[in-house]
């Protein structure tokens, strides 16, 4: 007859090889586990090592070349854009150091900056194509404009009014129907609907246009996310059709951005995926890439373009061959002696 005695005594002995399975258990494993773990961690503390040592190399020649460009950036730039003039296009986000020192390459290589459009982010809302619309259409006297959506007719109304337009242009693109069409007017009205702002004299036709990308990528629009598809950010769409438009109308155009521009949803990645018929930079704000663009307007005024910089999808560090110095211009004859008594 089985007694509660033998119960106990069963379940005592299996309780006791439970834990005598679990102490040997541990014991047989403890040390091989150990060993494998504390090799993982010695091989990724030396791998973290290594990459630390690498990027502090990286670093320093960068901040070498750059010091290099600086030093020698008179020599390198001179008057590869003489006689040229240059309209400086921001989109919203862009910092003003980057800016500033673009323009300050632009001058040293001789050229003018003709003046700065700066669009706000009103411009960019999507709630706003219908005014821009509607602002495009009431500013468009003596302008035949294309078919397109809101952003592609505005960029190419304000293509017409800072481009200079002598050059031809190609079908389906803005063009002036008489000589009723005021630049200084459109830009007055977009400055004054909180579109843009404007400084210089921008309405004075430019032969080359650099755009500025934002440090930030553009955000999706609300939903965007969930598709599931390559998307494009709304405001990337809008200032990609101002710069396209700007090409359009006969000027050489270089949209320059810094390496985060080149990143998902950049401003020149994207343009690069759509394989635009302008040139794009994307290494902007270090010496060295601030140079490159400003090689690659004066490329764009030879008629070539190109994506420079050290993207995935450039075609190379910079223009090559490197553009030409333009000639200085022959400065005025003094008039003679009898010219003056002419006078």
């Amino acid at each position: 007859m089985i007694d509660f005695r033998y119960h106990l005594v069963s379940i005592v002995a299996v309780f006791l090889a439970l834990t005598v399975g679990i102490v040997l258990g541990t014991t047989m494993l403890q040390d091989p586990l150990l060993n494998t773990l504390k090799a993982e961690t010695t091989q990724l503390r030396e791998q973290s090592e290594q990459l630390r040592t690498e990027k502090d190399l990286a670093d320093q020649l960068n901040t070498g070349s750059d010091a290099l460009v600086a030093a020698y950036a008179d020599d390198m730039l001179a008057d590869r854009l003489a006689d040229r003039r240059v309209l400086v296009v921001e989109a919203p986000g862009v910092e003003p150091e980057l800016r500033d020192a673009l323009i300050e390459e632009i001058k040293r290589a001789d050229g003018t900056v003709s003046g700065q459009l700066a669009f706000t982010a009103q411009y960019l809302e999507p709630g706003q194509a219908t005014f821009v619309n509607e602002l495009t259409d009431q500013l468009s006297d003596g302008l035949e404009l294309p078919r397109g959506n809101p952003y592609e007719r505005a960029g190419a109304e304000l293509a017409q009014a800072v481009v200079d337009g002598d050059k031809d242009v190609p079908d389906g693109v803005a063009v002036r129907t008489g000589d009723s069409f005021d630049g200084e007017a459109v830009l007055a009205g977009f400055t004054e609907a909180g579109l843009l702002s404007v400084q210089g004299s921008p309405a004075s036709p430019a032969d080359l246009v650099l755009v500025i990308a934002p440090t930030e990528p553009f955000p999706l629009a609300e939903g965007q996310e969930d598709d599931g598809e390559a998307v494009t950010p709304p405001g990337n769409a809008a200032m990609l059709a101002l710069a396209r438009a700007f090409s359009q109308a006969g000027g050489g155009v270089v949209l320059a951005g810094p390496p985060s521009a080149d990143g998902p949803d950049g401003m020149v990645q994207q343009a690069r995926a759509e394989d635009v018929r302008f040139s794009t930079v994307d290494n902007a704000g270090a010496a060295t890439g601030n140079v490159v663009a400003v090689l690659a307007l004066a490329a764009e005024a030879e008629g070539r373009r190109g994506h420079y910089g050290v993207g995935a999808a450039s075609d190379g560090y910079l223009p090559d061959p490197l553009p030409e110095a333009q000639p200085e211009a022959a400065p005025s004859p003094s008039p003679s002696p009898a010219d003056r008594a002419d006078s």
